[in-house]
C-alpha cells in the first residue's frame, strides 16, 4: 500500500553533497512552480479542496503551504550567507495553513510567488562559491546547526514530497 503521507518517502539527507548532486537540487528548486502549475491547472475548487490524504492539507492548502515554506527556506539561506550561524526562527506551519490568506485567497497567488520566489533563490545558489555550502544556521526547534548543502537537499525533497502529494492525489481519484 503506497504511503499517502510520504509518497516519495520521507527525507534523508545524504552523507555527502557533492556539486553534481547540487545543481540537481538546484534545478528541482528552478522547476518545481512549473510542475505544480501544471498539476493543478486543471483542478476546479471541490478538487482543490480535496484532502491529498484522510486528515491530511487539501489541495489548496499544499500549494500555499509550499509558498510559506519556501519563502522561509530562501530567507534562511539568505541568513546564513550573511550572518554567523545564525538562530532562524521556526514557524507552526499547521496553523499557518488555517489562516485566512490560505483560505481565501486563489492558490494562482502562491503559485506566481513560487515562480519569482524560486528565480531569485535559484540566482542565489548559482552563484555561491565552494566554501559558501559549509556555510550553516541553528534551527532551535531541532536545536541542529544545517549547512546550506543539507538545506538544499531538504528543499529539493520538500518541494517534490508535495507534488507527489498533488499528483498521486490525481491518479487516485481519476482526475486529469
Amino acid at each position: 500500500m503506497e504511503d499517502l503521507r510520504y509518497p516519495i518517502g520521507p527525507f534523508q539527507a545524504p552523507v555527502v553533497i557533492n556539486a553534481d548532486m547540487r545543481r540537481k537540487f538546484i534545478n528541482d528548486i528552478r522547476y518545481l512552480p512549473s510542475l505544480l502549475e501544471l498539476a493543478v491547472q486543471n483542478l476546479d475548487a471541490h478538487q482543490l479542496q480535496t484532502p491529498y490524504r484522510p486528515g491530511g492539507w487539501t489541495v489548496a492548502q499544499v500549494v500555499h503551504h509550499l509558498a510559506d515554506s519556501h519563502m522561509n527556506g530562501f530567507i534562511r539561506i539568505k541568513m546564513a550567507l550573511t550572518e554567523n550561524n545564525p538562530t532562524i526562527k521556526p514557524y507552526d506551519e499547521t496553523a499557518w495553513a488555517e489562516l485566512p490568506d490560505v483560505q481565501h485567497v486563489p492558490i494562482n497567488m502562491s503559485i506566481t510567488l513560487l515562480h519569482a520566489l524560486h528565480a531569485r533563490w535559484v540566482a542565489v545558489l548559482e552563484h555561491l562559491e565552494p566554501g559558501d555550502w559549509d556555510r550553516t544556521f541553528f534551527h532551535p526547534g531541532n536545536n541542529a546547526s544545517y549547512t546550506l548543502s543539507k538545506h538544499l537537499a531538504n528543499y529539493s525533497w520538500h518541494g517534490l514530497h508535495h507534488l507527489a502529494h498533488i499528483e498521486r492525489l490525481k491518479e487516485r481519484e481519476g482526475w486529469k
